[in-house]
């Protein structure tokens, strides 16, 4: 398969995740919805990088993936939290608690 095969494919996931930030209100498929846009980006990064022989690029997806860790932790917690106190994972739920 040849980099445009797999930057078609990055596009695809990236605006899959787009489209389900834009149109689920559930924390849960929000949080699902960066990761897929973060490996969409780590995808290009390795394509990337194979294409012009360097390993630069899987250096930055390794990053990536450890910022996504990272943020799955922590968005879990918050919203683990958010559920105990709400009874809810809606970010509708979340947006009137700040008022």
């Amino acid at each position: 398969m040849g980099t445009n095969a797999y930057v078609g494919l990055s596009i695809v996931i990236f605006f899959i995740g787009v489209f389900g930030m834009l149109t689920r209100r559930s924390a849960f498929f929000f949080l699902m919805s960066i990761e897929l846009m973060l490996n969409a980006a780590n995808l290009l990064w390795v394509v990337f990088a194979k294409s012009n022989g360097n390993l630069d690029g899987q250096v930055y997806a390794f990053f990536i993936m450890a910022l996504a860790a990272a943020e799955a932790c922590v968005g879990l917690a918050i919203i683990v939290l958010f559920y105990r106190k709400r009874r809810s994972v809606n970010l509708d739920d979340a947006a009137e608690m700040g008022k």
